[in-house]
């Protein structure tokens, strides 16, 4: 896996590098963190237990292309409203988070709750991509304004690279014994890559006139539902229909490069 994240970084990289030759645009980097609530098989749709306990952390370095200004005459760029509404985010990732069973069934005092709450699991996803960042209010005036906010959203896609692992602390979760029959046979402890959908909804705070501070909600959606390492027959359990997703809320610094 590590090979493939080199070669994707150096893709991007590229790409980048290639772009500002052709224009001159300019750089930013910055770093983020934040909770992830990961939404999958484990626990109970719509419990709020569930949604809080299935919580991990999340960590990521991004660079963006600023196409508002350009770095090597240290002017801004013709003002058009696309250089002054949009920018495009590439980021590298990595948020894992640990899983349980919550909710009314696994509370419950009999076998089946007893096995869901013996049941464990986590998954750790590496994400590479990138996003078009639309900002409502002009870039130029938030750059040149000490205090002020940018509020953003945006859309793009990412490459994912996840490793999940599901046991129980009763036995294998292939034996009646130890796991409720939905998990005979649907369950993984190998890793795999997806494609996933990333939208988000944020805001930048102007710190200084090359750093910004950063506050972004972000909506993952993987096309597979094997990201949790586990994969009950849909046909047959419909609380279990929908693929995995995640929620992320990131708190992130940038910097200006000049």
């Amino acid at each position: 896996m590590p090979k493939y994240i080199f070669i994707l970084c150096l893709v991007l990289l590229g790409y980048s590098n290639e772009v500002e030759a052709q224009f001159g645009f300019s750089h930013e980097v910055g770093a983020i963190t934040g909770p992830v609530a990961f939404q999958s098989d484990y626990g109970e749709r719509h419990d709020l237990s569930t949604n809080a306990g299935n919580t991990g952390l999340g960590i990521g370095i991004i660079h963006y292309l600023n196409f508002s200004y350009k770095a090597e005459c240290n002017c801004y760029t013709p003002e058009t409203y696309f250089n002054d509404h949009f920018k495009l985010r590439s980021e590298l990732s990595y948020n894992k988070t640990e899983l349980k069973h919550f909710g009314r069934w696994a509370d419950k005092d009999s076998p089946t709750g007893e096995k869901l709450r013996a049941m464990r699991g986590s998954t750790a996803v590496t994400n590479v991509g990138m996003q078009l960042e639309f900002f409502p209010l002009s870039i130029r005036d938030f750059t040149a304004t000490i205090g002020s906010l940018a509020p953003f959203v945006s859309l793009g896609g990412q490459f994912c690279f996840y490793d999940p692992e599901a046991y129980s602390t009763m036995g294998s979760l292939d034996s009646s014994i130890a796991s409720y029959p939905k998990y005979f046979g649907a369950f993984t402890n190998s890793g795999g890559t997806v494609w996933s959908v990333v939208s988000s909804v944020g805001t930048r705070y102007k710190l200084t006139p090359l750093s910004d501070l950063m506050l972004d909600l972000r909506v993952q959606y993987y096309f597979s539902n094997w990201v949790d390492g586990l994969n009950p027959d849909p046909t047959v359990y419909k609380e279990n229909k929908a693929n995995d997703w995640n929620v992320w809320l990131n708190f992130g610094y940038i910097y200006y490069l000049q």
